[in-house]
């Protein structure tokens, strides 16, 4: 099965905890209001190459293993697991220590 599409975010657990451990000068207003938005995020696959395209736009370079349906990454002391479930469905987990944050999110095209 290929990563490639675009997915929006269905559920996610531990987003108030992680954020407020990744981004200590973030206002909790603004956590808040993240907490609650439907994001779309796009994979693009080529070969053994990937390019995540998140909401913020933000650009972030890291190395990306990609083992069976998993992609792993690590980044600023945060590791990530992006697991294809199946054809329409991810799972990406992010863990900063004993902080665990969630995202399950479907295939929109």
């Amino acid at each position: 099965m290929s990563f490639s599409g675009k997915y929006q975010l269905e559920s996610q657990e531990g987003f108030v905890p992680f954020m407020k451990a990744i981004g200590r000068c973030l206002p909790d207003d603004l956590i808040e209001k993240g907490k609650d938005m439907k994001s779309v995020s796009e994979i693009e696959q080529n070969g053994d190459s990937f390019k995540v395209t998140v909401t913020t736009g933000s650009k972030v370079m890291t190395v990306v293993t990609k083992e069976g349906n998993k992609l792993k990454a690590k980044l600023s002391g945060i590791e990530s697991v992006t697991e294809l479930l199946d054809a329409n469905t991810i799972v990406h987990t992010m863990t900063l220590g004993d902080i665990v944050f969630k995202r399950t999110s479907k295939r929109v095209s």
